[in-house]
């Protein structure tokens, strides 16, 4: 398909026109491996002006309002698009316009207020001032109609909070938050009430009025709504079946040969027509072909000389000049992009998201608090189990058991990092996607902040058990012991964080996670020794997170060459004559001690 248009000032347009691709068989065969999903569909769209592609699910609406917005990959899409009459690229396109989704990605903890001051944060430059992002965040929420619900928190299923057309309007303000002057909308009204709906589009009608271009998908427009609309694009089965103004609707039906009732809602009558279409055998290919012959009579017939508008810099220069694209630091027209790839510094984006997952943190307690109280009573268990442990063979088996366990259980406690990421991935890549801050400041940010936390659990887990089960090295063995514990810890979070990462799906992470970490204990040199693992095995003993640590506290507890755990009979203890009376093993030691030539009394 091939996309072209263009923007112009006054009377500018952004114009789509496109030839077919390759031409299937009807409906489509079962066995070709692709599929046609928009096929010759042209249009414009102007500033001032909502353009609405209409349709039936699966009519390619959401395809048509990503290729648009340039989120379909290179290969699979043919065609231009256009901005008055010069050919976008998609860095220009990332800049100057905004896209938002059909689901509501918002943080639930956060008002509507923050949730917009910390879009500003991102999206605006920084040589504007905090008071003046103020401005704009207070700007914006009277602007969308969000005044009374602007200390009200966004909510979701566990916590009340704002309705649903709040919460769309709030999507809609994350994005135009600099003012962008092309804004794409996925279905922004569906699951709404009429009055939220409406409520929406009319937002929608405010921002194409200040010099933007809006382009959104409706499914079902009221009639209120379509008295907003100036714009439409009726789609069916990836054709246009109608272009034009909705006005016009009612004659062109009626040249079709099918006339709109009196009371009749015009795009229902036009849906429930082309649907009706659909399933006759022609299909709707009557109605595509009368739309190319309406397309080029309207034409001829409106045939007024094409004003030729500003050049795309001109044009966006002018719009800065208005005060659109809040980011237009630079009026430089001569740069190739005249706004900033990032509007912050690296430390700046760091300190905002450092302070939006605080926030976040904060207001959700509980998640800490079951960690914690998980971690204590593990502690209290071992503690407990394995009370002051003597300095007997039997004492040294029971603290590689206990050390093992406890090892192992630092790691699977973090384990409950993992849906933390998955809530915020659709988040995250949203905000990247629009550049809102670099990857890498995201990734240094959430690992610091969650060191605090860290640090507690580890100082919980050493003072629940460290000197409860009888460790050695005094005060300075306990600061060793505590320092292993929060590196394990935190390798373990990270560990679990990076899995996040890489598997989308949380039923899917928690059976890796748990399997990975099994492993990891199985090769850690507690089940089996190092010397005695297969060659072919032995490079998982160096990848296993829970070898080093493992063998950190064992070297802190066994490093004292003064203390000793086998004394007099107990040599006898881990071998078959364990079973023999004290007095026996006494007499035992004395011939020993004859046949060495060396005294060895019960307490050597």
């Amino acid at each position: 398909m091939t996309l072209s248009g263009f923007f112009r000032r006054r009377g500018g347009s952004a114009a789509a026109d496109a030839a077919i691709v390759d031409n299937p068989l009807a409906g489509d065969s079962y066995f070709t491996r692709t599929k046609t999903l928009l096929n010759d569909i042209s249009g414009e769209a102007r500033d001032g002006e909502i353009l609405a592609v209409l349709g039936a699910s699966g009519s390619g609406k959401s395809t048509l309002i990503d290729a648009l917005a340039n989120r379909i990959a290179k290969g699979s899409l043919k065609g231009n698009i256009t901005l008055n009459g010069e050919a976008l690229e998609s860095r220009m396109l990332k800049v100057i316009s905004a896209y938002v989704m059909q689901d509501d990605l918002l943080f639930p903890m956060l008002t509507v207020e923050e949730t917009l001051m910390f879009a500003a944060e991102f999206r605006l430059p920084r040589t504007l001032s905090k008071s003046k992002k103020k401005m704009r965040v207070q700007a914006l929420i009277d602007q969308l109609g969000l005044r009374n619900a602007a200390k009200t928190v966004i909510g979701d299923e566990g916590h009340r909070g704002v309705s649903g057309g709040e919460r769309r309007r709030v999507s809609i303000g994350i994005d135009i938050i600099h003012d962008p002057i092309i804004l794409f909308l996925d279905e922004p009204t569906s699951g709404l009430d009429s009055t939220s709906a409406f409520m929406v589009v009319k937002v929608l009608q405010r921002i194409a009025q200040s010099g933007s271009i809006v382009v959104m998908s409706v499914h079902q427009p009221s009639y209120r709504i379509l008295g907003l609309l100036d714009r439409l694009i009726f789609l069916s089965r990836g054709q246009t079946v109608y272009s034009g103004s909705p006005k016009t609707l009612p004659l062109y039906f009626s040249e079709f040969g099918y006339p709109i009732p009196e009371n009749e809602n015009k795009t229902e009558f036009a849906l429930d027509l082309i649907r009706e279409l659909e399933g006759s055998p022609g299909g709707t290919k009557s109605l595509v072909e009368f739309n190319k012959s309406w397309q080029s009579m309207k034409h001829t017939r409106d045939s007024e000389p094409d004003r030729v508008g500003l050049s795309l810099k001109e044009a966006i220069s002018a719009s800065i000049s208005r005060g659109k694209l809040v980011p237009g630091a630079t009026n430089d027209v001569n740069s190739t992009s005249m706004v900033p790839t990032f509007a912050n510094p690296f430390w700046k984006e760091m300190v905002v998201l450092s302070n939006r997952s605080i926030l976040n943190l904060r207001r959700m307690p509980e998640l800490f608090g079951i960690r914690l109280a998980a971690v204590l009573v593990t502690g209290f268990i071992l503690a407990t189990v394995f009370w002051q442990l003597d300095n007997s063979p039997k004492g040294v088996q029971e603290r590689l058991g206990f050390f093992a366990f406890a090892m192992s259980t630092t790691y699977y406690t973090c384990a409950d990092a993992l849906p933390v990421f998955l809530q915020e991935r659709y988040i995250f890549m949203r905000e990247t996607a629009y550049n809102a801050y670099r990857r890498l400041s995201y990734v240094i940010s959430n690992a610091l902040v969650t060191l605090p936390g860290l640090i507690l659990l580890s100082f919980a887990f050493s003072m629940t058990t460290f000197w409860a089960v009888g460790l050695d090295g005094g005060l300075s063995g306990f600061l060793f012991y505590f320092l292993i514990m929060f590196a394990s810890f935190w390798s373990g979070s990270s560990f679990v964080t990076f899995l996040s990462g890489v598997v989308p799906h949380v039923m899917l992470g928690y059976t890796i996670v748990v399997a990975v970490l099994a492993y990891f204990l199985l090769f850690s040199g507690f089940f089996i020794n190092r010397d005695r693992i297969p060659g072919y095995w032995i490079w998982f003993h160096y990848l296993s997170l829970v070898k080093y640590p493992y063998e950190a506290v064992l070297q802190n507890e066994f490093e004292n060459p003064a203390k000793c755990f086998v004394r007099g009979i107990q040599i006898f203890d881990n071998s078959p004559l364990g079973a023999v009376p004290p007095a026996m093993k006494v007499r035992l030691l004395q011939s020993l001690s004859n046949t060495l030539g060396m005294r060895i009394t019960s307490s050597t």
